[in-house]
């Protein structure tokens, strides 16, 4: 079997230490780099973590499990793919953050790789994927560092959740939005959807959605259903004020036999658009109540339909 190596590297102006607390917090990733749709940390024990990534590779979702080693003196993760997506056989690599000086590091991103077979179109499969989504994510890395420790004042990122009580079950409700290929029958403000799950809980959801002005605008998100109570998501085609949308719809049972369901979101504001879209006396807390209310107002809608959904099959 051919193994592969191959090597990205990019310098940061920000200290290593920080540099490696954002690649040592994995579930922040889906915040911070582009590929990645989410991340649970199934297991930790002392320096070692067992992971669950769903991602996109080559513009298509994937989801493998991956051991991870921290060391924190050093300031390296090491990884290696358990139950890899095929068309990949073996992958592993390491992060390496070394620094330059006080205020500058230099990443590296290390991988070795083979494919199945050793086919040699699934090699070139792999090798755009790692290239691509290297280049992305060391990118993604330096500016999210940067921004951090240059300490912006103004609160770009922000995350809220709304929640709502059924008298009904918790499994009910979830199904309600799992079934989002239903969602144009079922929900008022959702004018088209294409809805496809290859891989059972691996979601790629495209919709438009209607406006109170009456118009519309379409969004492309990957979603992971996990069990009967969870699905987290991440836009890819985003509405003009935002650069970041992700989130999670959960679905919990109460002591008392009723159910709470809760939409959670965190985004990412584009200033570039604010007064384009709001006008030119438009500021950064306007867009974000804008954009706060136009969430809220669609997952209150959506999460209304669950509860009537539930509260009927009860």
């Amino acid at each position: 079997m051919t193994t592969r190596e191959v090597e990205h590297e990019i310098t940061i102006s920000a200290p290593a230490p920080a540099v490696y607390r954002l690649l040592a917090e994995v579930t922040n990733w889906p915040r911070i780099f582009p590929p990645t749709i989410y991340v649970d940390r199934e297991e930790i024990s002392g320096s070692e973590e067992h992971i669950r990534i769903w991602a996109t590779a080559n513009g298509e979702p994937k989801t493998w499990t991956s051991r991870r080693t921290l060391d924190p003196e050093a300031l390296r993760i090491t990884f290696r793919q358990e139950v890899p997506a095929p068309p990949v056989a073996a992958m592993g690599g390491t992060w390496i953050v070394e620094p330059l000086d006080q205020g500058t590091s230099r990443v590296r991103l290390l991988h070795d790789y083979r494919a199945i077979d050793d086919d040699p179109h699934d090699l070139l499969w792999i090798e755009r994927a790692v290239d691509k989504n290297s280049t992305t994510e060391l990118a993604a890395l330096k500016e999210n560092v940067e921004r951090v420790h240059a300490a912006e004042t103004e609160e770009l990122t922000f995350s809220f959740t709304d929640t709502i009580r059924i008298e009904g079950s918790a499994k009910d409700a979830f199904a309600f939005v799992n079934e989002a290929g239903l969602w144009p029958e079922r929900l008022p403000h959702v004018a088209r959807v294409r809805f496809t799950e290859d891989t059972p809980g691996l979601q790629e959801l495209e919709m438009d959605t209607r406006a109170k002005d009456g118009s519309t605008h379409t969004t492309k998100s990957y979603r992971v259903a996990i069990g009967h109570h969870r699905i987290a998501y991440k836009q890819v085609t985003l509405p003009a004020l935002m650069t970041l949308h992700t989130g999670v719809w959960t679905f919990e049972e109460t002591d008392d036999g009723g159910a709470t369901a809760s939409s959670q979101h965190t985004v990412t504001l584009n200033t570039d658009n604010i007064a384009r879209v709001l006008g030119p006396e438009a500021t950064v807390a306007d867009a974000r109540a804008y954009v706060h209310g136009a969430l809220s107002t669609n997952s209150l809608a959506t999460l209304g339909h669950a509860k009537d959904h539930a509260e009927r099959n009860r």
